[in-house]
């Protein structure tokens, strides 16, 4: 079985990444260094990408292009870059992984694309959604989404379904500026207007006078995006405002209905529409499977777009691996990468062969409930989106 640990070492500091381990023979262990937050504000993330990689082990084995994989996990808790970098810095000279992978938020993955590029590693984002991520270094490739992607979808089709006047509330850093500019340039674009657009802190956000902003303003709807997690708060508030009886909708991307706690939300969720890659009710036979061997690994939890993330970038690497014949050659390795198509349990996705981004179907969903359970059942799609970064 692969073996993940948790045991994190800090560098002293005349570590190098100068170390990095020479090319080594076929057969020998491939480890991957995941580093995600398992504790702190968003440690949801770190729970559904490291149990979306070990659903796909539990389906397709450990072994990929004759090399076993061995996982070793590393918890930055989600908010401090330096710890994200301490940790990229130790697994590379350290433990001599071969590739990077996780990242949950934009900040943490920018601080790991220097030691990826100085030891030329592989690194698979797997959450974090900030265009800009895959610029940093030729050797970054994303398997989870792009604000921009997700947001463009939804902006067209508020437009098409007659609303004309909307507010916007996102969170104050780089994925929430990315859905905001974006919103806008599409809605404004189909002719319609945002009269009031609104930012919230990061961390221990009080959404309660922002929504009571948007209330005076009397918009049509909302778009809304606030990081995987924060949605129930949010959402609580929303309706405690009063905004559904005074007639504003609530729209926005994904992040904001969370399949893994859209259950505890209850029913001032019930007609949110918000565009997505991912649902946990997505209707396709590999899906299906898919979530039943999720619950197989992760009783407690209904699988996430987070979850998906980690299961098709743990993918990924074992078809780089399948095609290299188990090389240890980061750039072989990445170059193997550009131009993977395959089907996920999302659909169908492609890693694009110039920016390293990924190419993938944006589903338009509604919550419902539906057999005493809420979920979000896709009406709509845009195929094979690009990030609009």
């Amino acid at each position: 079985m692969t073996r993940i640990t948790r045991r994190g070492l800090a560098l002293g500091t005349g570590a190098t990444l100068l170390a990095a381990p020479a090319v080594r023979a076929q057969g020998a262990v491939f480890r991957i260094g995941l580093i995600l937050p398992m504790t702190g504000p968003f440690a949801s993330t770190g729970r559904q990408v490291e149990a979306g990689i070990r659903t796909y082990l539990r389906q397709h084995g450990d072994s990929f292009g004759g090399r076993r994989v061995e996982i070793l996990l590393r918890d930055d808790t989600g908010t401090a870059p330096d710890v994200t970098r301490r940790h990229a810095q130790e697994l590379a000279v350290r433990e001599r992984v071969r590739a990077l992978a996780g990242f949950g938020l934009t900040p943490l993955a920018l601080a790991a694309a220097p030691i990826a590029t100085e030891a030329k590693l592989p690194m698979v984002v797997m959450a974090a959604a900030t265009s800009v991520i895959v610029q940093r270094s030729p050797f970054i490739l994303r398997t989870s989404f792009t604000l921009p992607q997700a947001t463009a979808p939804m902006a067209e089709w508020a437009a098409r379904n007659g609303i004309r006047n909307v507010a916007t509330l996102v969170t104050d850093f780089a994925p929430g500026l990315d859905a905001e500019r974006v919103f806008k340039d599409r809605f404004t674009r189909a002719g319609g207007r945002v009269t009031l657009e609104l930012r919230t802190p990061l961390r221990n956000p009080d959404y309660a006078p922002f929504l009571q902003r948007v209330r005076d303003a009397a918009p049509e709807a909302l778009f809304i995006f606030v990081p995987s997690g924060e949605g129930a708060a949010l959402t609580k508030q929303f309706a405690e405002r009063g905004l559904p009886a005074a007639g504003v909708r609530l729209i926005g991307t994904g992040d904001v209905l969370d399949d893994d706690i859209l259950n505890d939300m209850g029913d001032a969720v019930i007609g949110a529409v918000t565009s997505h890659h991912y649902s946990a009710a997505h209707d396709s036979a590999e899906n299906r499977a898919y979530v039943e061997a999720f619950r197989g690994v992760a009783p407690n939890l209904r699988p996430n777009f987070m979850s998906v993330g980690g299961r098709d970038g743990m993918h990924l690497v074992a078809e780089m691996l399948a095609r290299t014949g188990g090389s240890d050659d980061g750039e072989r390795l990445v170059a193997a990468a550009k131009g993977l198509s395959w089907t996920s349990p999302r659909g169908p996705m492609t890693i694009d062969a110039n920016s390293r981004d990924v190419v993938q179907d944006i589903y338009i969903r509604r919550a419902e409930r539906r057999d005493g359970q809420i979920w979000n059942i896709e009406f709509d799609k845009v195929a094979q989106v690009r990030d609009e970064g």
